[in-house]
């Protein structure tokens, strides 16, 4: 759903992608508080207003960030969000990207529509050449996610993030600009 003043940056025929606000707080902690079960052990999102205000604040304030919003259509509200995070210009012209579809709309193709717009957004408007993808082995959804977006796996990272009290493996998905997606 639309927040107001919040236009949709691009469409497709099921869900638009928007830039988070400050007023999402009420609507994303809740689809995050029903989504607990979806989400752990592979991801934690914010599911109070006062963790979500410095989580969104992060995104709308630091240029190194964009945050985005998957919103249904059809008045179903989010779906989803995708953030690309560590946003580097210059020579590499690369961001990190980290992604979660809410319980309500899990396995409906929503955020692989949803990714696919980012995806054209950050290679023309952001002028991104690289995207990367960092998924722990286990996580089936994530990485078919990736796959279907058109990420080759590149490499596997042992120890690279610390999630739920633990310094977890990582698979290393990227795409470039140029690649077929």
């Amino acid at each position: 759903m639309l927040a107001p003043g919040n236009a949709c940056l691009a469409e497709g025929p099921g869900v638009g992608i928007r830039h988070f606000t400050l007023h999402d707080g009420a609507e994303f902690t809740a689809r995050a508080r029903e989504s607990k079960d979806l989400h752990h052990p592979w991801l934690f999102p914010p599911d109070n207003v006062t963790a979500y205000t410095a989580y969104a604040g992060r995104l709308i304030e630091d240029p190194t960030k964009a945050g985005f919003l998957v919103c249904e259509k059809d008045g179903g509200g989010i779906a989803g969000f995708i953030n690309i995070n560590n946003i580097v210009e210059g020579a590499f012209l690369c961001g990190a990207l980290g992604y979660g579809a809410f319980a309500h709309a899990a396995g409906r193709g929503l955020m692989t529509e949803g990714l696919r717009l980012v995806l054209d957004h950050a290679f023309t408007v952001l002028g991104l050449h690289r995207l990367e993808i960092n998924v722990q082995p286990g996580n089936a959804a994530s990485i078919a996610l990736a796959r279907r977006c058109g990420f080759r796996l590149e490499g596997f990272s042992p120890a690279f993030l610390f999630i739920d009290g633990a310094w977890r493996d990582h698979q290393r998905w990227a795409l470039t600009a140029d690649m077929p997606r």
